[in-house]
């Protein structure tokens, strides 16, 4: 067999055909040979230089996409946060120092087109020489952008500029600075949202990444991968920009007029305003103040000097800002004083303890357990019906009702409406009232009589304007919202955040009764100064003594509403500790939201009244 193919072999290759076989052996192996030095040398002497051409197409061909986070805007489409195209400078200083011709006209650049020091650059070159990513601004706008564009493309007039590349970004702006910042909130570093719809509804304001691939030049046979952002959602608020723009105003008005030198401060400790459709929940302005700019919100400049805010502790600094941030509308509490009193008088008749037809003497006190527990007028309302009672804001008269009521009907009627639980409005921080209202258990004759006039338990605004709606809607209580509608990025709607019936207060009836008792409140009693000319106002003043009692530090309010039937706007105001020598009148309150009725009213389209329509 061997024979045979060797004899096959010497036939098929003559010997001049192997000579030249194994010649070609021998070069191939000899070009092997050449290549492997080649590169080996190459590697050596150049490897540091082509690592960093190839990382350099990796740098600047495999990027991060940032998504867009979600607008906030107001119910009728209205930008209130918004989020605009930046740039970050990024200098990658192993590329720039590559070639110490680049070194100077990068630095040129830099300062020239961007404002950046030549300090900070010779300090980066300093301590990191090989640094690939840093940062040197943020928030470039389009404008200087498409600046340093041209120059990147000018190979001829900068042909030595390397190293500089622009990152694309986001930077959250808010375009009415102060307006609505309780109910906006603003972010912090990383789409983090801090208060208001910022934080509540940060997950669906916010996006996801896309991620751009890429890893040679342009003439590579790889091709280019592009996973787009998923940008964040837009989320239609129930504020209306324009009612929310007209309290701010009368807010700071009304702090401005108070401020004197007789009695040094603020306007007020607080003063805050709820605006609502008793219909459905929807709130459509909350205010509180002080406010503070969104675009800057740890600037306290407006309330503090320089030199105090130079004086003033870290850890006292903080307090302040969260102080400034808090949103007294949702998370503070407070005792009520008058504006309880339509709660009473409706747990009364809705027990049928009360029919309407009562009537009642005031000697401007009354003697419960072991206390004299005074009337709002000391000398005495003398005979009051029900319907005056309320109207002249008796507290005899209520101390009387609850009494009848007793503490196990007066506690679930509290339940019933909304007090000591949360409300679920979709904003952080809702203070709670918990553990703060008594039960049938602890409630003794004097706690029951202070509690019906609203002194000696706590509430929120929220709790207020929620629970006062169903009084003079029907009795349907809606939870409290600032969210109406999602949207995508491309404003289609993907939920719509419908009105939340919680439960029914009280009949259609009770309703009716204390409508038409507190129409007599401003039209006949201690509301009168929150009528509004050409409109059916109907609502309740407060006054409540702070603790410690007899301080001479009072919370007053109004809550009121129009038109008469079916009403469509709740207006509720709260001003703690008026910066007044007496605190104690509620006409701060009626006057402050009888200017906010008047303007809004006519904006909103509210009814007026048959004989302003008549006349």
């Amino acid at each position: 067999m061997a024979k045979q193919t060797k004899t096959f072999f010497k036939k098929r290759f003559s010997k001049r055909m192997q000579k030249k076989l194994v010649m070609l052996f021998v070069a191939i192996v000899l070009a092997f040979v050449f290549l492997v030095g080649r590169i080996t040398y190459i590697n050596a002497a150049s490897g540091d230089k082509y690592t960093k051409v190839v990382l350099d197409q990796q740098q600047y061909d495999s990027r991060t996409i940032p998504f867009k986070r979600g607008d906030i805007v107001d119910r009728n489409g209205t930008k209130m946060a918004t989020s605009e195209r930046v740039y970050n400078v990024i200098l990658d200083v192993k590329v720039m120092m590559s070639d110490k011709d680049y070194i100077e006209p990068t630095i040129e650049v830099l300062k020239d087109c961007f404002g950046i020091e030549e300090d900070k650059v010779r300090e980066l070159m300093d301590k990191s020489p090989s640094s690939r990513y840093n940062i040197l601004q943020k928030g470039v706008d389009y404008a200087k952008a498409k600046e340093f564009e041209k120059i990147d493309k000018d190979d001829k007039k900068y042909p030595d500029v390397k190293g500089i590349w622009l990152e694309e970004d986001y930077i959250r702006t808010y375009p009415y600075n102060t307006l609505a910042s309780d109910v906006i909130g603003f972010t912090v570093d990383g789409n983090v949202g801090s208060n208001g719809i910022e934080a509540s509804y940060n997950s669906i304001l916010n996006g996801t990444d896309g991620r751009e691939y890429g890893y040679l030049d342009d003439s590579s046979s790889f091709e280019r991968t592009v996973k787009e952002a998923d940008n964040g959602s837009t989320v239609v608020s129930t504020i209306d920009l324009q009612v929310q723009n007209i309290v701010e105003k009368h807010i700071l008005e009304f702090n401005d007029e108070h401020k004197n030198e007789t009695t040094p401060g603020e306007g007020s400790k607080n003063t805050a305003v709820i605006v609502m459709n008793p219909q459905n929940g929807e709130i459509l302005a909350e205010a509180s103040y002080p406010n503070y700019d969104l675009n800057n919100p740890r600037d306290m400049s407006k309330y503090y000097s320089e030199e105090e805010l130079a004086a003033m502790p870290d850890d006292e600094k903080i307090e302040k800002l969260n102080e400034l941030w808090n949103n007294f509308c949702i998370s503070d509490t407070y005792e009520p004083g008058s504006t309880f009193k339509p709660f009473t008088i409706a747990a009364g008749l809705e027990t049928g303890i009360l029919t309407g037809d009562e009537n009642y003497v005031c000697g401007g006190v009354l003697h419960v357990g072991d206390h004299d527990i005074h009337c709002s007028n000391r000398d005495g309302h003398g005979p009051q019906t029900l319907k005056q009672s309320l109207e002249n804001s008796c507290n005899v008269a209520l101390m009387e009702i609850g009494q009848s009521i007793g503490t196990e009907e007066f506690c679930r009627y509290q339940k019933l409406f909304g007090f000591g639980e949360y409300t679920g409005i979709d904003l952080p921080g809702e203070g709670s009232t918990e553990g703060l209202l008594y039960t049938p258990e602890n409630m003794d004759a004097a706690s029951l009589a202070t509690n019906a006039f609203g002194q000696n338990f706590n509430v929120t605004m929220t709790q207020m304007v929620a629970a006062f709606s169903s009084l003079i809607n029907g009795g349907d209580y809606y939870k409290p919202h600032v969210v109406k509608q999602i949207q995508d990025d491309n404003g289609n709607v993907t939920e719509n955040r419908d009105p939340v019936l919680m439960k029914k207060t009280v009949s259609k009836e009770t309703s009716d009764i204390l409508k038409d008792y507190m129409l007599g409140v401003v039209q006949e009693g201690t509301g009168s100064l929150a009528a509004v000319e050409g409109y059916d106002v109907g609502g309740k003043t407060g006054t409540a003594e702070k603790l410690p009692r007899g301080n001479g530090k009072y919370l007053v309010s109004f809550i009121g509403y129009a038109p008469q039937e079916n009403p469509e706007v709740v207006v509720y105001v709260v001003v703690d500790e008026p910066n007044v020598p007496g605190q104690a009148s509620s006409s701060y309150a009626t006057e402050l939201s009888s200017k906010i009725m008047t303007e809004i009213f006519p904006y909103l389209g509210i009814e007026k009244s048959a004989d302003a329509e008549g006349n």
